[in-house]
C-alpha cells in the first residue's frame, strides 16, 4: 500500500474520531479504513490506536506519529502547490518600483507586455529614483542600477546592463572643440546628473583597476536623464547618458558619440525580491521576462 496514503487515511480517522466516520469522507469502505491503518502499525511495529466496540483512541506513540503525519502530508501539499504554481497563469497584483527613466524606456514596455498576455495580472508601478524598502513599502520587485548594498533577506539577479556614452551636439562641437581623450574633458562644459542631491562623477573603466572617476566643469545639473539629453542637443555642453537614452538622436545627428576608442562603462541592472521559500509565480515570471528581454533590448540600440 502506499505509505502517504496510508497516513492521509490515519489522520482522518483521527480527527473524525472513528473509521467510519472516516470511510464516508473518503469514500472508502470501513474494513478499507482499518486496513490501511494495519499497514501502518505492522510497518513500524507499533500499534496507533487502541479500538474498543465504542471508541478509539491513539498510543502515545500514536499521538506523536499523529502530529508528524500532519507535518508530512501539509509539506506533500505544499510540494504540489508548487509545481502546480509553477506552470499557472499569473495572477494577482505585481507590484514593482523602478528608477525613473530606465523604468519608463525600459522595463514598463516588457511588463506591459506580460499584462497583455496574462489578463489575471495586475501592475502597480511605481516610478521613483529612491531606493524603496521593499519589505517596509509592500513591493513584490524592485529594478536598481549600479552597485548594490549587501542584504542576507534579499535576492538580486542581472537583468541588463546599461552602456554609457559621452555625446555633445554638432553646433557645441564646432564652437568647442572635439574632446579626443579622457584628458580633455576638463576643459570642456558638461551637464552634470544630480540624483537625489548627490552630483554622480562620469566613470570611465581601466584595466585591473577602478573605475576612473571624472567630473567636468559644469554649471548645468539636472535631475532628468531626458532633459540633460535635450540640453545637450541644444548645444549646452556634454552629456554622459545611457546609449539607449539617445541611440535615435545620434542615429539622426543630433548627437554625436564621443571617445570611440574609449571602453565604455557598463551600470549593472538587477531585479530584487525578498528572499522567500516560494516565490510566487507573477514575480518569477516578470524577472525572467526581463531578463531575456532587456539585453536584447540594449543590444538593439548599440
Amino acid at each position: 500500500m502506499d505509505r502517504l496514503t496510508s497516513m492521509a487515511v490515519f489522520v482522518k480517522a483521527v480527527d473524525l474520531g472513528s473509521f467510519a466516520a472516516a470511510a464516508d469522507v473518503l469514500e472508502l469502505s470501513g474494513p478499507m479504513v482499518g486496513k490501511h491503518v494495519r499497514f501502518l502499525e505492522e510497518r513500524l511495529g507499533v500499534r496507533l490506536l487502541t479500538r474498543t466496540t465504542r471508541r478509539q483512541s491513539l498510543t502515545d506513540f500514536g499521538r506523536a506519529y499523529y502530529e508528524r503525519c500532519r507535518v508530512v502530508l501539509a509539506e506533500a501539499e505544499a510540494a504540489d502547490a508548487l509545481a502546480a504554481d509553477q506552470w499557472a497563469e499569473p495572477r494577482g497584483k505585481l507590484r514593482v518600483t523602478m528608477p525613473v527613466h530606465f523604468g519608463r524606456h525600459c522595463v514598463a514596455p516588457v511588463l506591459l507586455q506580460l499584462a497583455r498576455q496574462y489578463l489575471a495580472l495586475e501592475l502597480d508601478l511605481s516610478f521613483s529614483d529612491r531606493a524603496a524598502d521593499l519589505a517596509e513599502d509592500g513591493y513584490d520587485l524592485a529594478i536598481r542600477t549600479g552597485g548594490l548594498e549587501s542584504k542576507a533577506s534579499v535576492i538580486a539577479r542581472r537583468v541588463a546592463r546599461q552602456r554609457m556614452v559621452v555625446c555633445a551636439s554638432p553646433s557645441y562641437l564646432r564652437k568647442h572643440g572635439r574632446p579626443r581623450q579622457i584628458e580633455d574633458l576638463a576643459q570642456s562644459h558638461a551637464i552634470i546628473y544630480r540624483r537625489l542631491g548627490r552630483i554622480r562623477p562620469w566613470l570611465f573603466p581601466q584595466d585591473g583597476q577602478p573605475a576612473l572617476e571624472v567630473l567636468p566643469a559644469n554649471r548645468l545639473r539636472f535631475d532628468d536623464l531626458d532633459a540633460i539629453a535635450d540640453a545637450a542637443a541644444a548645444g549646452m555642453g556634454l552629456a554622459w547618458l545611457p546609449y539607449w537614452l539617445v541611440h535615435e538622436r545620434i542615429q539622426t545627428g543630433a548627437l554625436v558619440q564621443l571617445l570611440p576608442k574609449q571602453p565604455e562603462f557598463l551600470y549593472d541592472v538587477y531585479a530584487l525580491w525578498l528572499q522567500t521559500p516560494n516565490l510566487a509565480r507573477k514575480v518569477r515570471v516578470a524577472v525572467d521576462a526581463l531578463v531575456e528581454a532587456l539585453p536584447g533590448f540594449m543590444k538593439q540600440a548599440a
